[in-house]
C-alpha cells in the first residue's frame, strides 16, 4: 500500500491543528478576534504534561496547548519558536494504521496512551519522513465503544 493511500484506507478524518503556547487564555483572545470560540471545557492531561483548550470558528478546529510543568514537551516547542506543531486525525483502526505507518517509514514518537481530552480514548504521535508530526486519535465507534 502506498503511503498516500493510508489515511483514506483507514477511514481517517481530520480533527484539529495543535498549537503550542505559554498561556491558553492569552492565546484564546487572539483567536476570538478572528471569530473563534471555545469548544467544551479546558483539560489537563498529566500523561502528556499539558493543559489545553479546543477552539472552533471560521477555520479548522484548534487545540491550544500549554505546558503544565517544566517537563512538558510543549516547552521544547515554544523554546524553538514552533507554534503550529501537529495535525490530528481520528481513525477507527488505530493499531492497524500504526503498523502501516511504521512500514511506510514513519517513526512512532508517542505510543498509544489514554488522553483526557478525548475521554480516555487513545492517542499516538508519529513523525512522518517529511518531519511533520501527526497525532492519531482513536475514534469512538457508533455504539460508544472503542
Amino acid at each position: 500500500m502506498k503511503e498516500d493511500d493510508l489515511f483514506a484506507s483507514f477511514a481517517c478524518r481530520f480533527h484539529h491543528l495543535g498549537l503550542a503556547c505559554r498561556s491558553i487564555d492569552r492565546e484564546t483572545q487572539s483567536w476570538i478576534s478572528l471569530g473563534y470560540r471555545q469548544e467544551g471545557s479546558d483539560f489537563e492531561d498529566p500523561i502528556q504534561g499539558v493543559r489545553g483548550r479546543f477552539l472552533i470558528g471560521p477555520g479548522p478546529r484548534l487545540e491550544l496547548l500549554m505546558p503544565s510543568g517544566p517537563e512538558s514537551p510543549i516547552n521544547g516547542m515554544i523554546d524553538r519558536g514552533v507554534k503550529l506543531y501537529h495535525h490530528a486525525f481520528e481513525t477507527p483502526s488505530m493499531n492497524d494504521l500504526l503498523a502501516a505507518l511504521g512500514a511506510a517509514g514513519c517513526k512512532l514518537t508517542v505510543a498509544p496512551v489514554p488522553a483526557v481530552a478525548f475521554a480516555g480514548r487513545r492517542i499516538a504521535f508519529f513523525l512522518m519522513p517529511n518531519m511533520n508530526l501527526i497525532e492519531l486519535i482513536e475514534a469512538e465507534l457508533s455504539d460508544g465503544s472503542r
